[in-house]
């Protein structure tokens, strides 16, 4: 049965960056490095754009900021790719009004992080998001990361949650390429499936997954979008070939929490200034030869 919510499901595949927010070195973001950034991921391939993320560093931009964030993605990209807006918080009305603002901007989805750090049952779960969904008529994504939350979305929770028409996708970010073929086989005709694990994101696809949001298209979406545009087609040779080129990039961009050797590798090849929030810090320079090789290696620098 069709759905006013099945053109947006279309839309949500292949490579989807989870951009960085830049920032100048005193904190304040820096609105002409993102318009930079959003039109060289659209020139380069990548098929969604995903706004305050965790790699946007959603968890210390202020209410304002994040839905102004939003707000700049949206009129910035003027309807060329899908903007999916990060709204997720641990408190409900939180959630609500960051999905409603992101609604009103007019965002093409909203991503809800499961809530973290209180730690919710899942009746407790099932209920955020279903009130979310209630709350605000756009087309809502669930995100479990529970390496970052604490808290795991269990496949029983998300087939409740897929009954509900706005509820349209999930990313998956597990890094367990069985469990995910579990959930694809259990909710794939009503859910889009997505991959939130660079590393693992290929494998997935090879059994059903529909595409990839990533912290590694932040500094190679060329090849990302390769990747996933051949996996798409099902041509997985050809996607194991651009793959390939970058795979290492999955390890090296988190040698430590994501969204710092990102912003450093963005940093090191000219694109944003070296501007990041505490409590996370500048790269270590312990690190930075780790990431210079892997960006030279990428061909990136």
């Amino acid at each position: 049965m069709s759905t006013a919510y099945d053109d947006i499901k279309t839309q949500l595949q292949g490579s989807m960056v989870a951009l960085v927010t830049p920032m100048h070195p005193d904190g304040k973001v820096d609105y002409k490095r993102l318009a930079d950034l959003i039109d060289w991921q659209i020139e380069q391939g990548t098929h969604c754009l995903v706004a305050v993320g965790t790699t946007g560093e959603s968890a210390t931009l202020s209410v304002p900021e994040h839905s102004e964030v939003i707000r700049f993605f949206v009129k910035h990209v003027d309807g060329r790719i899908p903007v999916i807006a990060g709204t997720g918080a641990n408190s409900t009305d939180e959630a609500i009004k960051l999905t409603q603002e992101a609604y009103d901007a007019g965002a093409d989805c909203a991503l809800l992080v499961a809530p973290y750090y209180n730690k919710p049952p899942q009746e407790g779960l099932y209920q955020h998001y279903k009130t979310i969904a209630k709350a605000v008529d756009i087309p809502q994504m669930l995100y479990n990361v529970p390496g970052r939350t604490v808290v795991d979305i269990a496949q029983e929770t998300v087939e409740r949650l897929a009954d509900i028409d706005n509820i349209v996708a999930i990313k998956d970010a597990t890094g367990s390429v069985g469990r995910g073929e579990q959930l694809i086989k259990a909710v794939s005709d009503r859910l889009v499936v997505l991959s939130g694990d660079d590393g693992t994101a290929l494998d997935l696809m090879k059994v059903g997954a529909k595409g990839n949001i990533s912290v590694t298209a932040n500094v190679a979406p060329k090849a990302m979008s390769e990747t996933f545009a051949a996996a798409l087609r099902g041509d997985f040779t050809a996607a194991k070939a651009a793959h390939d080129v970058i795979e290492h990039l999955h390890r090296d961009l988190f040698i430590e929490s994501s969204p710092i050797p990102a912003k450093y590798a963005l940093h090191k090849m000219g694109m944003i200034d070296k501007g990041i929030r505490l409590p996370l810090v500048w790269l270590a320079e312990s690190h930075h030869a780790t990431i210079d090789k892997a960006l030279v290696k990428a061909n990136l620098i």
